[in-house]
């Protein structure tokens, strides 16, 4: 089993508690977003991602909520 994931920020929008979140490893070496898969043949033709990678689209709150905990 892998390192726990501490929730640092969740969408405050979020109703059923699986929304897009930003999680974090205890080190603070590593994040983790979870957000919405990006299948837009467009979007991910601009990002021209390599094998083994993906992209998800987080709501700007997430990781502003994320930086205001931070200060």
């Amino acid at each position: 089993m892998g390192v726990p994931l501490l929730k640092l920020s969740g969408d405050p929008d979020c109703k059923n508690g699986t929304c897009p979140t930003l999680w974090g490893t205890p080190d603070g070496q590593d994040y983790v977003v979870q957000g919405y898969v990006i299948t837009d043949s467009e979007r991910l033709a601009q990002l021209d991602l390599p094998p083994g990678e993906s992209a998800v689209v987080v709501p700007a709150a997430v990781l502003e909520g994320f930086f205001r905990a931070r200060r």
